[in-house]
């Protein structure tokens, strides 16, 4: 699994289908996109939930667009760290900033960077600490903290 993180690459934005997807089209293309990264999948029923509270805009003609795909792909990415509030609060300061391709772009490339950096750092932690059960509390701190300074941020970009 390792591996496959490592080498794990989000569809580009351009790759994202510009031709409007059906509700089922669009979560077996996203299931299918992340099927890698563990716990991370979308249902029929979770997408229309992120519809009505606003947080993906409503279909048309009952068709997703590239926008709203990439929407989805953030929001089943994130919702691991993140509550929907910070979901929509992280959408509106985007909205006011840049485009949604400039967004689902700049985040792509930083999730990929990040995954690979990751990994190839879990492998050096096993060897320096040379007990994984020490590698794993370490990563569980440096979540914590990730986390903490997470609700920091959030705080000051909506103060």
């Amino acid at each position: 699994m390792s591996e496959q993180l490592k080498e794990f690459r989000l569809p580009t934005y351009k790759e994202i289908p510009s031709v409007g997807l059906y509700l089922d089209q669009v979560s077996k293309y996203i299931n299918d996109s992340l099927a890698v990264i563990p716990e991370c999948t979308v249902t029929n029923s979770m997408i229309s939930n992120y519809v009505k509270k606003k947080l993906v805009p409503n279909p048309v003609k009952k068709q997703y667009g590239r926008d709203q795909i990439a929407y989805l792909i953030f929001i089943a990415l994130s919702k691991r760290v993140l509550s929907l509030d910070d979901v929509a609060a992280l959408f509106r300061i985007q909205k006011q900033t840049c485009s949604c391709e400039e967004a689902y772009t700049f985040f792509s490339g930083l999730l990929e960077d990040s995954l690979r950096r990751m990994f190839r750092n879990q492998q050096l932690d096993y060897v320096k600490e040379k007990d994984k059960n020490k590698a794993l509390l370490k990563n569980i701190v440096i979540t914590i903290v990730q986390s903490i300074h997470l609700t920091e941020l959030l705080k000051d970009a909506e103060g």
